[in-house]
């Protein structure tokens, strides 16, 4: 049996604004040492159900994802509005906080230390990975019936439990460095 797995792994602009999102309103309520990128010194009025809206958010925004790639960077641009609307309260200081956010992440994002540094701080796993679970693929004798794409996230989702669904799914850098044994046998989960 010739197996015939195609695996495509990117980094999404919207999945990680909103990991980048998570991460100031977690800094706003942790110590210094509990920081995580990126810092930003303002305090920003977020929604006070956050973090129902943010899982809310999560999973709309994945779901679009997972039905065509490219909708992570439609969402980021085309509707960038959506997370300022979902997860900040309206007011005048939140949207000028909001747009100061949204343009740094995007400065980063586009510069070589944002998504390209991201993408490719797992090339060498990534190869590991496919080799592996092609493998394991063929072992069992499952043919994939489409292309298994990878979103990929440069920082733990502490928000949302990060499923699997068919074939997509959600992976951290660190999931991609650490963990690639366990996310293998989770990744063939999704593959039918």
């Amino acid at each position: 049996m010739q197996n015939s797995l195609v695996m495509r792994t990117e980094a999404t602009y919207a999945l990680n604004f909103l990991i980048y999102i998570q991460n100031i309103y977690l800094n706003q309520s942790r110590s210094e040492k509990e920081y995580k990128f990126p810092y930003f010194p303002s305090i920003t009025a977020f929604e006070e159900d956050f973090q129902v809206k943010y899982k809310d958010l999560w999973n709309e925004v994945s779901r679009r994802i997972s039905e065509r790639q490219s909708n992570g960077v439609k969402i980021f641009y085309a509707e960038k509005d959506l997370f300022y609307r979902t997860l900040f309260l309206n007011n005048s200081t939140s949207l000028k906080n909001y747009s100061e956010i949204y343009k740094s992440f995007k400065v980063w994002w586009d510069s070589l230390a944002g998504g390209f540094s991201v993408e490719r701080s797992i090339d060498v796993y990534r190869q590991e990975l496919y080799v592996e679970l092609s493998s394991l693929l063929s072992q069992k004798g499952i043919e994939p019936q489409k292309e298994l794409n990878i979103s990929l996230i440069y920082d733990e989702c502490l928000l949302v439990e990060l499923d699997v669904s068919s074939y997509f799914v959600v992976l951290t850098i660190r999931d991609f460095v650490v963990n690639r044994k366990d996310w293998v046998s989770k990744l063939l989960k999704c593959i039918y």
